[in-house]
């Protein structure tokens, strides 16, 4: 697998995986979107249905990680090459960050209407002035359709949740979902994968949103921050570390423990 199949395969399919699964938050946040407030079902579903169709891209071409997450697993248990990390790390993070952009452009109204709303602007200044300032300032009205945030700031709280979400899932990709060489998804696994996100976003996903994935929170959150949006709020770089380290600590100590009782 060469460097340049690494980087079109996870740049394409994370982007395509940010665009579905961030798409499906725009949905079900903007009043003026058919799918207002469908509800937290609809983001589980919404999000394993973007991870499989991201996958189905990317396997053949990339082993579809589509995750720094899975990468490091791989890398620890031995599938993907240490040289080839960089490449696929700095591609996934790419194609966030194109993924988020794409969101953008297919709900630019909704994105302008939701946000000149006085009634929107206004409620949630309301709600910043009730509670920690300080943990406010990063909460704007449109932040969760870029990236997590959690329903109760607690940090080692919050960095648990992340870790052991992604050991649940970097674990299922290791003993269910490797293709023949071992380095990545192959379609089967792609499947089984996309099924395991929709289960841990319904049973771990409530307290942090389930970032599970560094660059599905860093590159969108990063997008948030350059765009001209009105009355956005910050991108909440206090907690932006959380939906990074823990996934990362998560797919360590999932790898670690595969190596040592499965392989």
């Amino acid at each position: 697998m060469s460097s340049s199949d690494i980087f079109i395969g996870e740049t394409t399919g994370t982007a395509l995986l940010i665009l579905m699964g961030g798409g499906v938050c725009a949905a079900v946040t903007f009043k003026r979107s058919k799918a207002f407030e469908a509800g937290w079902v609809a983001i589980a579903f919404g999000w394993g249905f973007a991870v499989l169709t991201g996958a189905y891209l990317a396997s053949g071409v990339s082993g579809a990680h589509l995750n720094p997450a899975v990468t490091i697993g791989l890398a620890i248990e031995g599938g993907t090459k240490w040289s080839d990390v960089p490449v696929y790390l700095g591609s996934e993070l790419l194609g966030a960050m194109i993924g988020a952009v794409l969101v953008w452009l297919a709900y630019y109204g909704q994105f302008q209407a939701h946000l000149t709303d006085p009634e929107v602007v206004g409620a949630v200044s309301a709600e910043e002035g009730l509670v920690d300032r300080k943990a406010a300032r990063g909460a704007g009205p449109v932040l969760g359709v870029f990236s997590t945030g959690p329903e109760i700031r607690h940090p080692v709280q919050n960095l648990l949740t992340e870790i052991i979400a992604t050991f649940v899932l970097v674990i299922a990709i290791l003993t269910q979902g490797l293709n023949d060489e071992g380095n990545g998804l192959g379609a089967l696994g792609a499947l089984i994968t996309s099924l395991v996100v929709v289960g841990i976003g319904l049973s771990l996903g409530g307290p942090t949103g389930y970032a599970i994935n560094p660059v599905r929170d860093l590159g969108p959150r990063i997008v948030h921050a350059l765009l001209p949006l009105p009355n956005k709020g910050g991108s909440d770089w206090a907690y932006a570390w959380v939906p990074v380290v823990g996934p990362l600590i998560g797919a360590a100590a999932a790898a670690g423990l595969y190596n040592g009782a499965f392989a």
